[in-house]
């Protein structure tokens, strides 16, 4: 079959004359040529690190030697995606985890030198996951909810013999939310809602199992437990506590004291340690970027890494002799790449090579951060591309973008999907709309039980926003979303029929009732935080219909395609069939694609590309002529 580039047809064509000297557009193969790294892990000798890449077209295990030379692929899967988790202690075995076709069923997998694997977490129906090393390299912790699927017990398992005990079991609801590096202390975290939670600390040595309250508070605060400190003496965790902001905190275990570590005027994200605890990693949500500071803690003093390129620093992995540390650094225009680094080099060294050679990165946009009023006058932050092509004489149609969620964030870094829009010449919005995470937690709350409302609205005055700049053509603007934000793709055609163009709900929640009476087991401990910030079925099925797109799918008037995972288990497929068909029935033009080896989420390259050329053709068919 011949693939005409969608975008590159019509608008691009049309926009070349605005164009920079020299600049070009690429169809949507050349884009996603583009290889995703992710993970990092140093080998037992520090010769090698291990880390997940989707250069074959499925997410692989592969190892990169530091000396310099090519990667090598470990695993060979070609359909479900297989994600890297860590080299063991002290030889070249390594640890996997994979689900099936994207249902979310994670399993464990050790895999040998030989090549052969094993499944450490096997059944069906089941899910587990990988929680650290005990520090004696004997032993690791995995958690598994094949007793009960709406718990997860904790089991210590034999690095050599892979028998494994039973170290914490879950009957009270808890999650287990890390253990200290002997094994004798797990803590557990008690969600109430999703504005309030506990942390508690069990000593599974002590035989009583009764779980130790530590943070007794009054009033709503959010606990976010990072880890215990490398000696097992501190619990380190985030709080908002007094504050609009999570800081970081640590508890003494001995002395029951806690004590605050670090503060910033942003939210602190992720906090870790080295593997003595003489470095620390302290990591900020700064304004939808990541601000990172290393800590040496024998000298209280930042440590500076020299000639570490312009953009955010993520992932960062110290080695267990602490004299390497790997990290990855993206921008709107770069992809992630991953650098290793001695403490005492003068730069780091490039590992991977994540953009394609046949892309120009100075035809690629970088965002700009805005904010714009919403109809309450409440300001909201929002990321905007502005392709080359636009200019007064040429504006370009525009793009409304809806994070996933509820409670997520559009923050800067590489998509090719939104450099492949703006590429072609449409203007992004990501909206960080009332309810999104990083702006304080007044402004995280303002959505709670307000969905399809406040939120919805946010959106649209996104449109007015882009509609008052002069390099925009405000009569073609779609909004386009996934998860929670396919949601708000649905509820804007539905309860705004005339405030958008077109629509692109990508496995949206279209009926709030069936999907918080589907939620699946293994996020039974955050019912009541999913119910607290959208409403229980039981008692809130009138407003939960009201707020429901499916049931006023007859408003729609505007052109909507839909794309879906057939496997996914957070939004089931009958979600998006019954919007489909019910629109249809309307007589409005709606396409539908669905990917029957996919779940919440495209792990696959194949039917990435292939989602992104049926949206490229969707706005080219619909927003390039009207």
């Amino acid at each position: 079959m011949l693939f005409i580039d969608p975008l590159s047809t019509v608008v691009a064509a049309a926009l070349l004359a605005g164009a920079p000297e020299g600049f070009r557009t690429y169809d949507v193969e050349t884009f996603f040529d583009t290889t995703s790294y992710r993970g990092a892990s140093f080998s037992a000798d520090e010769r090698f690190v291990l880390f997940t890449s989707d250069a074959s077209g499925v997410f692989n295990a592969y190892r990169q030697p530091l000396d310099g030379g090519p990667a090598e692929m470990l695993t060979h899967s070609d359909d479900d995606a297989i994600s890297t988790i860590s080299w063991f202690p002290e030889d070249d075995r390594f640890l996997t985890m994979s689900d099936q076709g994207g249902n979310e069923l994670t399993h464990l997998f050790v895999h040998t030198p030989d090549g052969a694997r094993r499944d450490l977490t096997p059944g069906e129906g089941h899910r587990a996951t990988f929680v650290g090393w005990a520090r004696d390299r004997r032993s690791f912790f995995v958690m598994t909810n094949e007793r009960n699927p709406q718990s997860m017990d904790l089991y210590r398992y034999d690095v050599t013999t892979y028998a494994r005990e039973l170290l914490y079991r879950n009957d009270a609801g808890y999650t287990p939310a890390g253990v200290s590096g002997d094994g004798s202390r797990v803590a557990l975290l008690k969600v109430r809602n999703n504005a309030d939670n506990d942390l508690y600390i069990i000593d599974v040595t002590a035989g009583d199992g009764v779980p130790r309250h530590i943070t007794p508070h009054d009033g709503s605060v959010n606990f976010a437990p990072q880890g215990f400190s490398a000696d097992g003496a501190t619990l380190y965790y985030t709080c908002n506590r007094d504050s609009e902001w999570e800081r970081l905190w640590a508890y003494d275990l001995a002395t029951d004291a806690h004590a605050l570590v670090r503060e910033a005027d942003w939210d602190i994200a992720a906090f870790g340690e080295s593997f003595t605890g003489r470095y620390q990693v302290v990591a900020v949500n700064a304004d939808a970027r990541t601000d990172v500071t290393i800590i040496d803690t024998t000298t209280g003093t930042e440590v500076v890494l020299p000639g570490v390129p312009r953009g955010d620093i993520t992932g960062g992995t110290f080695s267990r002799s602490e004299k390497l540390v790997a990290f990855y650094v993206s921008d709107d225009t770069a992809p992630a790449n991953l650098y290793v680094m001695a403490l005492d080099a003068p730069a780091p060294t490039r590992l991977t090579d994540a953009l394609t050679p046949r892309i120009d990165a100075r035809h690629l946009v970088e965002s700009e951060v805005v904010r714009y009023p919403s109809f309450d006058g409440l300001e909201i932050p929002a990321l905007l591309f502005r392709p080359h092509q636009a200019s007064a004489a040429t504006p370009v149609p525009a793009v409304v973008w809806v994070h996933g969620g509820p409670g997520g964030q559009s923050r800067t870094g590489y998509s090719a999907f939104i450099q492949y829009l703006v590429n072609h010449g449409y203007a992004v919005l990501a909206v960080n709309n009332r309810g999104s995470s990083g702006y304080g937690k007044t402004f995280f709350h303002l959505d709670d039980r307000n969905h399809g409302e406040g939120d919805l609205q946010d959106c649209i005055h996104g449109r007015r926003y882009l509609e008052s700049l002069d390099w925009v053509d405000g009569d073609r603007v779609a909004i386009l979303g996934g998860s929670y934000g396919g949601y708000m793709v649905a509820a804007a055609l539905a309860f705004e029929p005339d405030a958008f163009d077109v629509g692109i709900d990508i496995f949206g929640v279209t009926n709030w009732l069936r999907t918080l009476q589907s939620i699946p087991p293994w996020w039974a401990d955050f019912r009541e935080a999913l119910y607290a910030e959208l409403g229980d079925p039981a008692t809130d099925e009138e407003r939960l219909r009201r707020i429901s797109p499916l049931f006023h799918a007859s408003n729609i008037r505007k052109p909507l395609l839909v794309i879906q995972g057939a496997n996914d288990p957070r939004v089931l497929k009958v979600e998006s069939d019954e919007l489909v068909e019910t629109v249809r029935e309307s007589g409005v033009p709606v396409e539908y694609v669905v990917f029957d080896d996919e779940g919440h989420g495209f792990s696959k390259k194949a039917n990435r590309i292939t989602a992104i050329r049926a949206i490229g053709e969707f706005l080219d068919r619909y927003m390039s002529t009207k």
